[in-house]
């Protein structure tokens, strides 16, 4: 087994790398503007998934991925020197959907925010069903004792504590 550190330095340099080849080797015009977002490897360094970005319409996506799918040889072939592995790690590129992601986190937030102030608006307006202080005090316990001792039928003797046999 990889240790997971010495996992997450190659893919750290496997993104470094590709990245590096993307800038100065690949001469391809369909290249777009391009992003390499992250880079993950498998445990047993075999195979490395590289995630872009591509600033641009669908065509300059598309032209994107089709100059990185040419040019995969030539960075797998520099990523395996740099890394001095027994086997290079074989290269997937998956376009990354940050926009997409960023957007749809933007319309969740825009909606609790509307979401909290309607409950805000209701809040405001709002009144306690019931009594302002719905607990009873000290006050009220000492006056209620009073009034049980004058009602009808109350015994005024009180006996605590006695054994009842």
């Amino acid at each position: 087994m990889t240790d997971p550190a010495k996992v997450r330095r190659h893919a750290e340099r496997v993104k470094e790398l590709v990245a590096s080849v993307v800038r100065t080797q690949v001469k391809d015009p369909r290249l777009g503007m391009i992003t390499i977002t992250d880079a993950r490897i498998t445990a047993d360094l075999r195979e490395a998934t590289v995630f872009y970005t591509v600033l641009g319409d669908a065509t300059a996506q598309s032209g994107t991925a089709a100059a990185l799918e040419s040019a995969k040889g030539l960075m797998r072939s520099t990523v395996g020197r740099a890394l001095g592995l027994r086997h290079s790690p074989s290269l997937a590129f998956v376009h990354d959907d940050v926009t997409e992601h960023v957007k749809h986190i933007d319309d969740l937030l825009a909606t609790a925010r509307s979401a909290d102030a309607e409950v805000q608006r209701r809040a405001a307006g709002a009144h306690y069903a019931g009594d302002a202080q719905p607990y009873k005090l000290e006050d009220d316990l000492e006056t209620g004792s009073d009034d049980l001792a004058g009602a009808e039928g109350a015994d005024d003797e009180v006996v605590v504590g006695q054994d009842r046999r």
